[in-house]
């Protein structure tokens, strides 16, 4: 992964206000399902969030009760994730398919980044290892067959797979009354059609 890391040194500045069209909106689903997909984390559980960025979705899960530990293999995004939480929150810089925190995590999560993993068998047995709860990522279905990234999870020793349709647009500004529609509407049939065009998974694989 650490080849592929320079690329975004130059874009940490102001990472997730470019990176989304609506950020808090954004990234305050993702932290609502991060809490609660799969099973809930309780307040005090912590979130190991690997390939964290700068850190945007610290805030968000630090709100809820949540202890935050980011993790970024570019340094400059290791920065900005520091300037961002201050004091509030641990940020440290390790590859995706080495790094091993101090303590066992409650959830694991990884965002716009499971494709980095050099073996990602490997990585969610890792993942697994000190994860106590559930992991927690992104999942293109187009790019990515459900059925074989369900086996792996399985393989790996996770006793159960959630995946939620995630319609929050990521670089289309919406009003939030349109927003919170999205929302509504990742709970039905139709958003499953709509994830054969665009759009992911959110993926829970718990522990």
């Amino acid at each position: 992964m650490s080849d592929k890391t320079g690329q975004f040194a130059g874009k940490a500045d102001r990472w997730s206000e470019t990176a989304y069209a609506s950020p808090d909106a954004y990234l305050a689903h993702r932290a609502e399902l991060v809490a609660t997909l799969g099973v809930m984390l309780a307040p005090g559980d912590e979130v190991l969030d690997l390939a964290c960025g700068d850190g945007g979705l610290g805030p968000h899960l630090l709100g809820r009760g949540l202890r935050y530990r980011g993790v970024d293999a570019e340094p400059a995004m290791v920065e900005a994730a520091s300037t961002l939480l201050g004091e509030a929150a641990p940020v440290e810089q390790g590859d995706l398919d080495t790094y091993e925190p101090p303590a066992p995590a409650a959830a694991t999560t990884v965002f716009r980044a499971i494709y980095y993993a050099r073996d990602r068998t490997a990585f969610f047995a890792r993942a697994r290892s000190f994860t106590e709860k559930k992991l927690v990522f992104d999942l293109n279905p187009r790019q990515y067959p459900v059925e074989t990234i369900v086996a792996e999870l399985e393989a790996a020793g996770f006793a159960r797979v959630v995946l939620r349709p995630f319609l929050v647009p990521q670089t289309q500004r919406l009003p939030g009354a349109a927003i919170r529609l999205a929302i509504e509407l990742e709970r039905t049939p139709i958003a499953r059609l709509a994830l054969r065009r665009r759009f992911t998974y959110l993926v829970a694989a718990v522990v």
